[in-house]
Formats: structure tokens, C-alpha cells, sequence
């Protein structure tokens, strides 16, 4: 079995921080999103990757290589632009062969990994094997319509009247019929070939579809307030680990990881925090479920439940809580008169001020 795993997009719904990254690049706990997938893909057994990658390609092939620091073997397979899931397996076509596959979208975040679903498919030999969540909104998704017994009768993506509140997660897994399926596909009204059209089109034909609803934790980490509950789940494995220097007077209350040449002072953390490597926290309140990534500083500052990404300053500054603030980026305050917020923003940027 052979891994395909979809790491173009533009990643519209994280600007401005996909201005200049790769969505699946941005990170969670201080470590890449399409990371913790490529791990699940290699513990469940399968060594052999395709990497679908579009624009940002340079910067997915800088983070990831060749796949070996991953016990992976990694093929890179370029899409012109984003057409599609069905579209990312016709291109992926000469590579797959005739192997089975998993089909993996990098920007998805399921805990627990895959092992168990490719076991099962393996055992099992359906065409296709789909997972499902029950969601709140089922209209931002690819929608399933189960039968009495469980068994997948229909797919319909991003309806307007959702059937059913079951959501298929970004993990699929397909034999190679899908291939023919595929190629029969037409482009769908957002013109784009639709994974859920290939699927339906399997079972129009007689082809076993399993599912499996899972009750575990999934997110599309496509936006700020799904990247920062990823975040808070990932925290809550981490186990306490200091390797870098904190000083006498400050104060370090459970799961906290301070790395190596960070450094501590003056300050308080209440875990689960993550202080990357060559970062300075000094005067300051550090709160539950906050990444702090490498060589930021937080001077005289609070922050919680937050993401903070490499290179970041947050200085003086009273209290952050619930953001995602990009690399390089600079958090200072204004000058008391007049008194007047200043902005330096990027496009498609969110800001919430206090009154």
C-alpha cells in the first residue's frame, strides 16, 4: 500500500500567515501540522509517499526532504493549481499503479493516526473505504447519507441541504478502481473533479463502500480557531521537560517544556506551554495551551492559548489570548498620547480590539 498525501491549497481561510507558508507547514505544539499526518502514515506500515504539492512547493520540499527523517520514502508529484481531490488522483495515477492506497490531506489532524482504518481495509478488501465524523455544520463538508444498515448509499459535496450530519474526514482509502472512477469525472459546479463524485460514481456501479464513523478527534486545521484547539490537544500529551535555563524566581506549574537555549526569567507558566529553543520569556505570564516557537521573546507580557510562530517579539504589551501571531511579527504597545491604536497589517488579516 502507497500513501498520497495532498499538500498544495492556498490555504485562503490562515491569511495573511499563508501569504508567506505553507498551510500545512504552520505548526501546532511547536511542530508542522502535515508532520503528525506523515507520522500516522508511517506507523500504520506504508513507506511509500506521494506528496502532491503546487505552489509552495519549494518550502514542503525544504521541510520534509526526502522523506527519510520520517522512515518514509517520499515521490513529489506537481499539480498545476488546485482542481480538486479526484484531480490529485489523476495526476498521482502513474505513480500509484496498481497499489492500493491511502489518500492523507496534510492540513488534517486526527488523533489516534490510521492504523486501525488501514488494518481494516486490508482485511476487509473494499473498493473504497471512507471516515466519517458527525459535524455541526455538514455544509462546509463532503456529506455521506447512510442506509438502515450502516452502508454508504450516497455522497454529495458541500450541499446546500445536507441528508445527514456525517462529514467525511480527510482520510481515504481506495483500491484501484478508483482509477476508472476517476476518469469518468466531469468537472462539478465549483469546477473543481470531486473526490465524493468518484466514490459515488464506485458505488453507482456495485462497488463496496465501507465507512467508519469515528469517535475520536479530527480537525481540518484550515483556520485560527481549529488550529488553536489542535494545539490544546496536542498540549495535553506533553509530558513536563526543562532543558533550558529558568531562573530562581520563576515559576513553572505542570506540563511545561522549556528546550534547549531557551531561557526563563522573572516569569510564570501555567502548562500545558511549549517554549521553543532560543527563545527569551522574561517578566512574564505564560498561560494553559500556548506555543511558543523558536527564537520568539515575550517581554512584560501575558499570553494565552495562543500560537506563536518562529521569530515573533511580544514586548510590553497587557494581555493576548486566543491568536495565532506569524513569524517575525512584532506585538509592541502604542504610545500613551494620543491614544490611538497603530496597525501595520497584512492582507486578509483579523484584528479584535479592546474598547
Amino acid at each position: 500500500m502507497k500513501a498520497l498525501v495532498l499538500a498544495g491549497g492556498a490555504g485562503s481561510r490562515l491569511r495573511p500567515i499563508t501569504h508567506t507558508s505553507a498551510k500545512q507547514l504552520v505548526p501546532v505544539a511547536n511542530k508542522p501540522v502535515l508532520f503528525y499526518g506523515l507520522e500516522s502514515i508511517r506507523d500504520a506500515g506504508i513507506r511509500e509517499v506521494g506528496m502532491v504539492v503546487g505552489d509552495t512547493e519549494a518550502e514542503i520540499r525544504r521541510a520534509v526532504g526526502d522523506g527519510s527523517e520520517f522512515g518514509l520514502e517520499v515521490t513529489y508529484l506537481r499539480q498545476d493549481a488546485p482542481r480538486g481531490l479526484a484531480h490529485a488522483v489523476l495526476i498521482a495515477r502513474e505513480y500509484l499503479g496498481g497499489d492500493d492506497f491511502v489518500m492523507y490531506l496534510g492540513d488534517n489532524f486526527v488523533v489516534g493516526g490510521i492504523d486501525g482504518l488501514v488494518d481494516r481495509f486490508r482485511k476487509e478488501r473494499p473498493q473504497a473505504q471512507i471516515m466519517l465524523t458527525h459535524v455541526s455544520d455538514p455544509r462546509a463538508f463532503g456529506v455521506a447519507e447512510l442506509d438502515g444498515d450502516g452502508r454508504v448509499v450516497a455522497l454529495e459535496e458541500k450541499p446546500e441541504f445536507p441528508k445527514s450530519d456525517l462529514a467525511l474526514v480527510g482520510v481515504y482509502l481506495f483500491s484501484p478502481a478508483v482509477h476508472e472512477a476517476v476518469a469518468a469525472l466531469r468537472p462539478s459546479r465549483r469546477n473543481e473533479l470531486e473526490i465524493t463524485d468518484a466514490i459515488q460514481w464506485l458505488i453507482d456501479r456495485g462497488h463496496r463502500v465501507e465507512s467508519t464513523v469515528i469517535t475520536g478527534y479530527w480537525k481540518d486545521t484550515g483556520n485560527v480557531t481549529d488550529m488553536l484547539e489542535v494545539n490544546r490537544l496536542v498540549l495535553e500529551g506533553v509530558e513536563p521537560r526543562v532543558e533550558g535555563e529558568v531562573d530562581a524566581v520563576s515559576e513553572l506549574i505542570g506540563r511545561v517544556v522549556v528546550e534547549k537555549g531557551a531561557r526563563v526569567a522573572g516569569s510564570r507558566i501555567v502548562g500545558p506551554v511549549i517554549v521553543g529553543a532560543g527563545s527569551v520569556v522574561r517578566q512574564s505570564y505564560l498561560g494553559p495551551f500556548t506555543s511558543i516557537d523558536r527564537d520568539c521573546a515575550v517581554i512584560d507580557s501575558e499570553i494565552e492559548y495562543s500560537i506563536v510562530l518562529r521569530g515573533a517579539s511580544i514586548d510590553g504589551v497587557g494581555r493576548i489570548e486566543c491568536s495565532l501571531i506569524g513569524r517575525e511579527a512584532e506585538v509592541t504597545p502604542a504610545p500613551r498620547v494620543p491614544k490611538a491604536h497603530r496597525l501595520v497589517l497584512g492582507d486578509h488579516s483579523k484584528v479584535q480590539i479592546s474598547k
